[in-house]
C-alpha cells in the first residue's frame, strides 16, 4: 500500500510539472501549435513506472488539460481524440521501461502515438470544417496532408526539445539517481 501511494504521489506531481510546463511555450509557430516540454514530467514518469501507470499519468494529464482549455466546445473528436486519447499515449513509453535506450525510444514512441490520435482529429476537423483553400497554406488540397503537416510541425519540434532535456538530465544521472 505505501508503494502505491508513493506512486500515486509522483504521478501527481508529474502530472501537474507538465500541466505546467504546457503552459510555457518555448515557441509558437505561424500556423498555430506551439512547442512546449508538456511531455517530458509523463516520459520520465512511464520509464521509472511502467506502461500501467503511464498511460493513467497521460490520462489525467488529457483529462487536466481538456478541462482548463475549455476543449468541451470543439467538439467530441477534439475531446477524445486531442485530449484523452493523445495524452493518455504519451505514456505508451513505459512498455519500454526495461530495454535498453528505453527512455529516448519510450518518447519517441508516446509522441509518435500522440501524433497519430492528433492526426486523426485533424483530418476529421478538417473534413467537417475547413475547405481546400484552407490548406493551401500548408501547399497541399488533401485533408491527411494537411493534418500531418500542421500537427507534425509542432508535435516533431516538442518531442525534439523533450529528447535534449531528457538527454542533458541522463547524462548528468538526474533520472537514476532516484529509481
Amino acid at each position: 500500500m505505501k508503494n502505491n501511494t508513493k506512486i500515486l504521489c509522483e504521478g501527481a506531481i508529474m502530472v501537474a510539472l507538465a500541466q505546467i510546463l504546457g503552459y510555457i511555450k518555448l515557441f509558437r509557430l505561424p500556423q498555430g501549435g506551439s512547442v512546449t516540454l508538456a511531455m517530458l514530467p509523463i516520459f520520465i514518469f512511464a520509464y521509472r513506472r511502467g506502461l500501467k501507470d503511464g498511460l493513467l499519468a497521460g490520462l489525467a494529464l488529457g483529462l487536466l488539460q481538456c478541462t482548463l482549455d475549455n476543449s468541451w466546445n470543439w467538439g467530441w473528436q477534439s475531446v477524445v481524440l486531442d485530449y484523452l486519447l493523445a495524452y493518455t499515449v504519451t505514456g505508451a513509453g513505459g512498455a519500454l521501461k526495461n530495454v535498453k535506450g528505453g527512455l529516448y525510444t519510450g518518447a519517441v514512441l508516446g509522441a509518435f502515438l500522440r501524433l497519430v490520435s492528433h492526426v486523426v482529429s485533424g483530418y476529421l476537423y478538417a473534413v467537417e470544417y475547413l475547405g481546400v483553400d484552407d490548406f493551401a497554406a500548408f501547399g497541399t488540397t488533401s485533408p491527411w496532408i494537411y493534418s500531418i503537416l500542421y500537427n507534425g510541425s509542432y508535435m516533431i519540434l516538442s518531442l525534439i526539445a523533450c529528447l535534449v532535456v531528457l538527454f542533458i538530465l541522463d547524462k548528468r544521472n538526474v533520472l537514476h539517481k532516484y529509481m
